[in-house]
């Protein structure tokens, strides 16, 4: 039984049972306190809490999921996976503890042919929670289960909550006998391989408070409304029903793994350093185009970070699998093939996702070459110094800095017959887990509380009437300080007020937060923040200018009407410039981040490669051209599929509902789904001045630009500047650029030539240095300070000259100059003198410890610098101690 067609059979039986379908929500999570959707509930915690009110009584879905908690584990077991898609289905009051179980049992053991899953009875085992009995009886009554076949377990296994005081309930799991050949028997209580868990069931019946740790927690009463959460991993029913070992092996995933085999010219099912290998390929390309196919792109840091990490493990595996060139062309189109199925999205908008994968596998082969360099430097040295091992420093350095795999670096110094110290460089990446590990906890990873806002939400949506009215009146609906409800807020004090209606717009789309003020009899409020914390709630972060506002009072919402102006003329400039760069570079160039404020706009899009002069031209133009046309700008509210039939743009990073508003700038010429603020033509926009370019990471580049006033004051300082300029120069503006080039050539000539003249200057004291050179202990010493030069280069070119005039002899030349006002000191040996024990780069430190800085270098040639160049003869007089000393 393929993938799909179990996903199907699953909504279809939860469909004839009256539940709503809703697609799955994006891998990005709307919780701020978790990168990813990390399990199949997150997306319904706002109605399972309580704090958003539900739209339907009974729902499923098959929600896409990201955890990588476990990445270790991928390709070890037959079960973890980074990416997988996860069955539920939900009651929001609607039913309960007997019709969840009913549905379960029907659904798994249905045969085939009447559209169940067709698991024989004799296999299922379920555990429900140790105290209860209720659940116990429904199985056995409903199921007819056997008391041997359900076990009883503690908090730990069968108790499901959030982490935060709130609703709670005991848990049932379903598990499938695999059969001896996979462990001892004993039911999943004595053995979780062999007894595979396949269901969870939810009963979120219970309210819990003085939550101390996951088992730990006191459960205060019944909650007035009864949800149900359940749980079915699509992946662990479709390696069951395919008959195969893994995870791995299945119809949406196995292509990876078999065009992988195809590559690397090695078979699976032969060793198992390879098959795990093989795995995590497969496994972790099917996550990183999932994440793609979401708007995720890679990055050094959150989301971005933890795709990087994936599809390097991706490569890595790859090289240790005997591949060194690049295979994401190959690995990425396997995936596609056997995901889009689906997922249509992936083929729609597989050039862009494409483009990612493979600059960013190009990137990360660029840097396994030069840390493959790195690496050789640092093995010959270990090798030059007699050392059987690498340090766990350096071995950590290129894993951190320069993104290269321990593993590789292991590989290659077994290769050149040195070891690495592992233990040195374990603990080096367990400190960096454990700081790691302090800053998440600072962070709050546990799903964020946000049952404050419970009451509020359950008292309708916040109404936006900032489309078209600037001020509004308004009364406090709640309070909030420092994370708890008040009744009253006084002059001095931030805190969030919480309004039935607002003219004050949210941060969302990209458009920053409205300012403004919310007033009332006898206070004052200044608005810093306007947010979202929870769908459908707006909260607004105030400072009490003056007075004392407190709940129940009446307020007006007053937006700053010249910010808004900005703001919004920002706001439809970048749907103007988005509309621009399609038009330029093609449909490609999609939008994947903007930054909207008055006077401002950035927007980060596709692309590979940086624009050229003229085109960045040309998108200003096209942009500016819709700015005079005077395009009309109309909203529309409409279902999303009716918007995407008009052509809108779907923005990726953003959430969309049912319904949607949709902006027309001229028509279709541009059409985005938006919630933002706009102008009402495009005229009012006045002026977009792109200032500048540049890459934000692999196939992402950005582009600023300023508006209206500010595009003109910019404009008219630059033409200032020109002016200037050409005023100095005494050049007509349009013949600048060319009167500067010839400047630059001229000045370039003339640097050459005072730097010839400088350096036969210096060549011209070489024979007085050589002629000064005195017994010093073993060897001939010179040791003087050669005053003001232009650059170390200097000094080091003087030495060096020095040195081949003294190479039949065991010496020792050490010149100190001035740059600035700081001391460089330089010193070579000859190889006699190094053969009697003088080593250039020690002697340096010598010098510059009296300097007042520090150096290094070869035992041949040595370089340093300090602060105080008062001590230039003293740093002399050490050298020569030293020197005596050998």
């Amino acid at each position: 039984m393929k993938t799909a067609e179990i996903a199907n059979r699953y909504l279809d039986y939860f469909r004839s049972k009256d539940h709503t379908i809703v697609p799955s929500a994006s891998l990005v999570s709307d919780d701020p306190s978790i990168m990813f959707t990390i399990a199949g509930m997150v997306p319904f915690i706002p109605y399972l809490t309580g704090v958003v009110p539900a739209p339907y009584k009974s729902v499923a879905d098959l929600q896409k999921c990201i955890r990588t908690n476990d990445i270790e584990e991928v390709g070890q077991t037959a079960r973890h996976g980074t990416f997988f898609q996860m069955m539920g289905n939900w009651s929001f009051g609607d039913y309960f503890k007997k019709e969840a179980i009913g549905y379960a049992w029907e659904l798994l053991t249905s045969s085939e042919s009447d559209g169940g899953l067709g698991f024989a009875e004799k296999d299922l085992w379920v555990t429900v929670y140790e105290d209860d009995d209720e659940a116990e009886q429904l199985w056995r009554s409903i199921a007819g289960l056997p008391a041997n076949r359900i076990q009883r377990l503690g908090r730990e296994d069968n108790y499901w909550t959030t982490g935060q005081p709130g609703p709670a309930g005991p848990s049932s799991e379903i598990y499938v006998d695999r059969g001896p050949a996979y462990g001892k028997d004993g039911g999943p209580a004595v053995d979780d391989n062999r007894f595979l868990e396949i269901w969870n069931l939810v009963f979120m019946q219970y309210a819990i408070d003085n939550v101390r740790s996951k088992t730990e927690f006191d459960i205060v009463g019944e909650l007035p409304q009864k949800n149900i959460d359940t749980g079915l991993g699509l992946e662990r029913v479709a390696f069951l029903k395919q008959g195969v070992e893994n995870m791995y092996e299945t119809d949406q995933v196995r292509p990876v793994l078999d065009r992988a085999v195809e590559l690397s010219g090695r078979r699976y099912g032969v060793d198992h350093a390879d098959d795990v290998r093989f795995r995590v390929i497969a496994d972790h390309v099917r996550s990183s185009l999932m994440l793609l196919s979401d708007g995720v792109t890679p990055s050094n840091e959150g989301r971005g970070y933890i795709l990087r990490r994936l599809m390097r493990r991706t490569v890595r595996s790859m090289r240790l699998l005997g591949v060194e060139e690049a295979t994401f062309p190959e690995l990425f189109a396997a995936s596609r093939e056997a995901m889009s199925t689906g997922y249509p999205e992936i083929d729609t908008d597989w050039q862009r996702i494409s483009n990612y994968a493979f600059a960013e596998e190009e990137t990360f082969l660029r840097t396994l070459a030069s840390g493959s360099t790195i690496l050789d430097t640092a093995v010959t040295k270990a090798k030059e110094a007699g050392t059987a091992k690498l340090g766990g420093d350096q071995a950590f350095l290129l894993h951190d800095t320069y993104g290269f795999p321990i593993d590789l670096t292991l590989e290659i110094a077994e290769e050149a017959g040195i070891g690495v110290d592992r233990d040195g460089f374990d603990d080096l990446m367990r400190s960096q887990r454990e700081r790691a590990k302090e800053n998440a906890r600072s962070r709050k990873t546990q799903i964020a509380d946000l049952s404050v806002y419970r009451e509020y939400r359950a008292a309708g949506e916040t109404r936006f009437l900032g489309y078209d009215e600037l001020v509004a009146e308004s009364r406090v609906l709640g309070l909030i300080v420092d994370g708890a409800p008040v009744e009253r807020a006084s002059a001095g004090q931030t805190a969030e007020v919480i309004l039935p209606e607002t003219t004050l717009y949210a941060e969302s789309g990209g458009q920053v937060a409205d300012r403004g003020t919310i007033v009332g009899a006898g206070f004052e409020l200044d608005v810093i923040d306007v947010q979202r914390p929870v769908a459908g709630l707006v909260s607004h972060t105030v400072t009490v200018h003056s007075g004392e506002v407190a709940v129940g009072d009446a307020a007006t919402t007053v937006v700053d009407e010249n910010n808004r102006r900005r703001a919004q003329a920002a706001h439809s400039a970048t749907h103007l410039v988005h509309a621009a760069l399609r038009d330029t570079l093609g449909s490609a160039a999609t939008q994947t981040g903007s930054l909207n404020r008055a006077g401002y706009l950035r927007i980060d899009f596709s692309w590979g490669q940086s624009l050229s002069n003229a085109t960045k031209t040309e998108i200003e133009e096209i942009a500016n051209s819709a700015v005079s046309d005077n395009l009309e700008v109309t909203t529309r509210v409409m279902s999303l599929d009716d918007a995407k039939a008009a052509g809108a743009t779907a923005l990726f990073g953003e959430k969309y509902g049912a319904e949607v508003r949709m902006v027309d700038i001229g028509g279709p010429w541009s059409r985005e789904l938006c919630g933002g603020t706009h102008v009402g033509r495009s005229s009012e926009i006045g002026l977009i001045s792109l200032t500048s370019e540049a890459s934000v990471g692999a196939s992402n580049r950005r582009v600023e630009a300023l508006v209206g006033q500010d595009a003109l004051r910019e404009l008219t300082a630059e033409r200032a500047l020109v002016a200037e300029l050409s005023g100095q120069l005494k050049a007509p503006k349009d013949q600048l650029a060319a009167r500067i080039a010839e400047l630059s050539a001229n000045l370039k000539r003339a640097e050459k030539k005072i730097a010839a003249f400088e350096a036969q200057s210096l060549s011209q004291r070489v024979p007085a240095l050589v002629s000064g050179a005195a017994p010093a202990g073993r060897v001939q010493l010179v040791a003087a300070s050669v005053g003001e030069v232009g650059s170390a280069d200097d000094v080091r070119a003087l030495v060096t000259q020095v040195r081949e005039r003294l190479a039949a002899q065991a010496a020792v030349v050490a010149l100190v100059g001035v740059v600035g006002s700081r001391p460089v000191v330089v010193i070579a040996t000859t190889e006699a003198a190094r053969q009697a024990g003088a080593q250039a780069g020690a002697l340096v430190k010598t010098a510059t410890g009296v300097l007042g800085g520090g150096g290094g270098g070869k035992p041949d040639l040595a370089q340093g610098g300090g602060q105080d160049a008062t001590r230039v003869d003293a740093a002399l007089d050490a050298v020569r101690a030293a020197v005596l000393a050998l």
